[in-house]
């Protein structure tokens, strides 16, 4: 990779870093392209120059959180095994809602008011993701290694249930009785979660 480029995919990550921490910080309204070029430490101009406006801004972080969060799934073949497979989708999504919390807060911010600024990415690129992943747990059924359930709404399950520990932090950990998640709570949900969920699909705990 060469040094201008290199410079540029730099700038982007500490765009997107510090546009993530003012967007979960003070939400769409509340942020301003200013506050994240302090944030960044660039001039507000480099802003302006990769992104042409906060709107665009806003959605590569949406863009980019989803990507990280079905990342796991992503390359996931008819030809594996689905126990494996879940599981490490599971914990992958456990551990992401344990270790960055205000991610998912950012994302369901933007769900619970309509999707008015992702609504497209929802109707297109998400859409045909679940598609093709739903197609793949549909494969495990016909070949049957796992017991029959819908695929989507297995998807959605494992979603909210994994997301329910960044969303619902506070509530978690107030029930919890604790301050903040512990080291080894990532692992321990994940178990509880992971084990619940595949023993629903007929399959063997990892």
């Amino acid at each position: 990779m060469g040094k201008r480029k290199q410079i540029r995919e730099d700038n982007l990550q500490l765009i997107l870093s510090a546009a993530e921490e003012e967007f979960g910080l003070h939400g769409y309204k509340g942020t301003a392209i200013q506050n994240i070029a302090d944030r960044a430490g660039l001039p507000k101009a480099n802003i302006v120059y990769y992104f042409s406006s906060k709107e665009n801004l806003y959605k590569a972080v949406l863009n980019k959180i989803i990507s990280e969060w079905n990342d796991a799934f992503d390359r996931v073949t008819a030809e594996d095994d689905p126990a494996t497979a879940l599981d490490q989708f599971i914990r992958r999504k456990v551990q992401q809602s344990i270790e960055n919390p205000r991610a998912s807060r950012i994302f369901a911010m933007e769900i619970i008011q309509g999707a008015p600024h992702h609504r497209d990415f929802l109707r297109k690129e998400l859409r045909q993701w679940v598609r093709e992943r739903a197609g793949v747990i549909q494969s495990w059924i016909d070949q049957g290694k796992m017991q029959a359930v819908d695929p989507v709404h297995l998807i959605f399950m494992i979603w909210a249930t994994t997301q329910h520990y960044a969303d619902f932090e506070t509530q978690v950990l107030t029930v919890l009785n604790r301050a903040e998640y512990e080291p080894q709570d990532a692992s321990s949900i994940a178990d509880h979660v992971s084990g619940i969920i595949l023993r629903g699909c007929g399959l063997k705990s990892l």
